[in-house]
């Protein structure tokens, strides 16, 4: 069967490298860019015709990560350390239904294609393990919206009240048995659900693929880290983690492994081309040089690293070692929205306020690039996404330039990064197809969805009741625990031994 012509005409396409965006043509056969030439070129008589004057083209934006579970928690939370959130997972995730699983997934599709984002990185989750039924149900909510996703059961076998050494102790004995109910399942039954989950995967890996999550690495035993290591092999996929993404964590991984959580991860075998590093915000120099060494990617979320006070990432860093670099949103239920052009905005002020030496700044094209083609390395879809070029699959986002975002029109590398939020989108397309029009989704009923989302916050609010009530008294003792801990210097950490070593451990090399 002939492939589906479409000609978009007129558009100016950003180029990065060049700070421009010139007018140009568009030819598509069915979901790839087949030509790009000047307007006015020829294209078949039977081509499907878009008008794209007065409009500005940019890729897709990519984003390396959120999660999905997050939509139905947006604005539940306002003082809350990563520590917190995690803490709080039961009272904003708890209870979730298979259609629950579906809607929240849906409202992030939703408004990331609003906002210019054709593609994620979504770490779901499922208490107390992953389904087929769940994995399912996350797949057809992108599926239904007409957006690329890699969907990764994010799994642990350790609760975050085991992971954090002392914490458990620092409860009282009451406490102490009502955590206990928040226990995860046996790694076994993680590893069998996810393994049975990507086998029965009937979804086109280059619209929704799956990759797997282990969540924290102090969260899973090394059993799990490595099962979930043989799984990607096995099935060819791609794993994310949350590294280094709080001092806490920093603190935990020497305080068990006696080493870096990177270090531990590359030990584990887990450091590669299809490794991604959530965060990354207290990477080492080491750590940097041996993500980099090895191929891998750090998704940074600056709004999220911010908002949970983690701290500001050293991206730079990151990219003279040539770390791999996305950008992404993190989860609404920590960064409240699922907005690109933000996160490449906040990207570009961290960078800026960790220091005046403006050698050390991010430019705007380093910016939109991670969140384009360094993003979709990171999901896998090297050469295929991130770029308006001949070959590359057709996911393009339509700027109205008669915007006041775009009034003047000056530079549209700068403008995209510092002053579009997301309110000049027009159109989107993904592969080819509009799944936005006259800004309106064209596959997503708006007054449904936010219909369904109401009766289901009303019924979730009403079921994680108790767990709202336990967080309440958790929440001193956990925000002055770890506090506590972070307030110590590394180093003391750095060169100590593990848990249960009765020697100084292995000396971590710092510079």
């Amino acid at each position: 069967m002939a492939k589906r012509k479409t000609i978009i005409r007129g558009g100016k396409i950003v180029n990065i490298a060049k700070h421009r965006a010139d007018a140009a043509d568009i030819l598509i056969a069915g979901d790839t860019i087949v030509e790009i030439g000047k307007p006015g070129m020829a294209a078949p008589a039977d081509a499907i015709v878009i008008d794209a004057r007065r409009r500005l083209l940019h890729p897709g934006l990519i984003n390396a990560h959120t999660h999905g579970h997050g939509n139905l928690a947006k604005g539940m939370g306002d003082r809350w350390t990563l520590e917190l959130l995690l803490t709080a997972g039961p009272a904003i995730s708890g209870n979730r239904t298979l259609d629950d699983k579906y809607l929240t997934t849906l409202i992030g599709a939703a408004e990331g294609l609003l906002k210019g984002c054709t593609a994620v990185y979504d770490l779901t989750v499922e208490f107390p393990m992953p389904s087929v039924e769940g994995l399912q149900a996350c797949a057809q909510a992108y599926a239904d919206a007409g957006m690329r996703a890699v969907v990764a059961p994010m799994v642990a076998d350790r609760t975050f009240f085991e992971a954090v050494p002392g914490l458990m102790e620092r409860l009282t004995p009451g406490l102490q048995k009502d955590v206990e109910r928040l226990r995860l399942a046996p790694y076994k039954t993680s590893v069998k659900a996810i393994r049975k989950a990507l086998k029965a995967w009937n979804y086109d890996h280059d619209l929704v693929r799956p990759a797997v999550a282990p969540t924290i690495p102090h969260h899973c035993s090394d059993e799990f880290i490595a099962d979930c290591v043989r799984i990607a092999r096995d099935f060819d996929v791609a794993m994310h983690s949350h590294v280094s993404e709080s001092k806490l964590q920093v603190i935990a991984g020497y305080k068990r492994y006696g080493k870096s959580l990177t270090s531990h991860m590359d030990d584990m075998g887990a450091v590669g081309p299809n490794f991604t590093v959530a965060h990354g915000v207290w990477l080492d120099d080491d750590d940097m040089k041996r993500l980099g060494d090895k191929g891998a990617s750090v998704a940074h979320n600056p709004g999220s690293n911010m908002r949970l006070g983690s701290g500001l990432a050293d991206v730079i860093g990151m990219l003279r070692r040539k770390v791999n670099l996305g950008i992404g949103t993190d989860g609404a239920n920590c960064s409240d929205n699922q907005n690109m052009y933000e996160s490449m905005r906040l990207a570009s002020m961290v960078s800026k306020v960790r220091g005046p030496d403006i050698a050390d700044w991010l430019t705007t094209d380093q910016i939109l690039e991670a969140a384009t083609v360094g993003s979709a390395k990171a999901l896998g879809f090297e050469g295929k996404l991130g770029r308006i070029e001949k070959g590359y699959k057709a996911d393009i986002v339509f700027l109205d330039l008669d915007s006041i975002n775009w009034i003047p029109f000056n530079d549209p590398v700068n403008q995209l990064v510092h002053t579009e939020d997301g309110t000049s989108v027009d159109a989107v397309m993904v592969g080819g197809k509009m799944v936005v029009e006259n800004r309106k989704l064209v596959n997503v009923d708006l007054a449904k969805l936010a219909k369904q989302a109401e009766t289901a916050r009303a019924r979730l609010e009403a079921i994680n009741k108790p767990n709202r009530l336990l967080y309440d008294k958790l929440e001193k003792t956990v925000a002055s625990y770890c506090s506590g801990l972070c307030k110590e210097p590394l180093h003391i950490h750095r060169y100590g031994a593990p848990l249960g070593s009765h020697s100084h451990g292995h000396k971590h090399k710092h510079h």
